[in-house]
């Protein structure tokens, strides 16, 4: 965060692994040709790995560093993908960006971010980003009020903003409003290149249509991918958060839960636990199957 500004979020998943982490794999095959292969984690998981060594054998045990987490897709899961470490020695998971660790954010600074990525949409003024999660890429729609030059030139900072709270990354289209001027596109080019700085990305200039093509490195599962694939257990894990912020702002000796029969479903008792000794109340948990997946909500009970 930059003063009472998200700038930018990254999610992670206990027991995921990270983009940076050391494991040991076993060589299960390799692709023959190619220094690529198949290995087989030490947690079970199976990882692309590139850069084999050309002695290395099938069944040989190797030290490797993720450099791309697992990602869920329709249909199937993308492998994690590794690359041959310079050291055998594991050592644990990379450690977090630097920043100051809290147990909260600020009230609406979370939930903003978290709702903007569950409806996959970011509103700027005169108009809306709408972004959709293909297989191929995420592509970005940009709907809006006005000449097709100023409803692009002010979705730019929206689109910036997306990129970096919704932790974007691979290939990325935006389609903008076809703008028949040169110097239309050219503006637009330079507002966004001007918005994107200190952003690693490669970019194409606006063609003919008002489509530009980002390229960024992806080091796991977007926001956007964790809703279009996890949807249940990001909105359960937000019910969870928004228990303990309830707890924490008021009295009463039992907490009061209540969510939509499929989340209810998805909970796991180790998380009630958790949630009961870090709020130090008893805890109870009730569906309303009228609730929307993402309306879960919270009180205390004075008995």
């Amino acid at each position: 965060m930059g003063g009472e500004q998200v700038l930018a979020a990254r999610i992670y998943w206990p027991g995921e692994l990270r983009a940076g982490e050391h494991r040991r794999a076993r060589l299960i095959s390799k692709l023959a040709g190619t220094r690529r292969g198949v290995a087989l984690l030490d947690d079970g998981t199976e990882a692309l790995v590139d850069h084999l060594p050309p002695g290395v054998t099938e069944g040989q045990t190797i030290a490797v560093v993720i450099t791309r987490a697992a990602l869920a897709e329709r249909g199937r899961l993308k492998r994690a993908q590794a690359r041959v470490a310079s050291t055998d020695a594991p050592v644990a998971a990379p450690p977090l960006p630097e920043g100051r660790v809290v147990q909260r954010f600020p009230a609406g600074s979370w939930d903003e971010v978290w709702h903007a990525a569950s409806s996959a949409s970011l509103d700027f003024p005169g108009g809306e980003i709408l972004l959709s999660v293909t297989p191929a890429m995420t592509v970005i729609d940009i709907d809006g009020v006005g000449s097709p030059r100023d409803v692009a030139l002010a979705a730019v900072p929206g689109i910036a903003r997306a990129l970096r709270w919704f932790d974007l990354g691979g290939n990325i289209g935006i389609d903008f409003p076809t703008l028949a001027a040169k110097a239309d596109r050219r503006a637009v080019d330079e507002a966004l290149e001007a918005a994107l700085a200190g952003w690693p990305h490669e970019r194409t200039a606006m063609n003919g249509f008002g489509f530009v093509q980002l390229v960024a490195r992806a080091l796991g599962p977007s926001l956007l991918h964790r809703f279009a694939t996890a949807r249940l257990g990001a909105a359960t894990r937000m019910a969870l958060r928004r228990a303990e912020l309830a707890a924490a702002g008021g009295t009463g000796r039992t907490l009061l839960l209540t969510v939509h029969p499929a989340l209810k479903a998805k909970i796991k008792q180790p998380w009630l636990a958790e949630l009961s000794r870090r709020t130090g109340r008893a805890l109870e948990v009730a569906v309303d199957p009228a609730l929307a997946i993402e309306a879960a909500h919270a009180q205390l009970l004075q008995a």
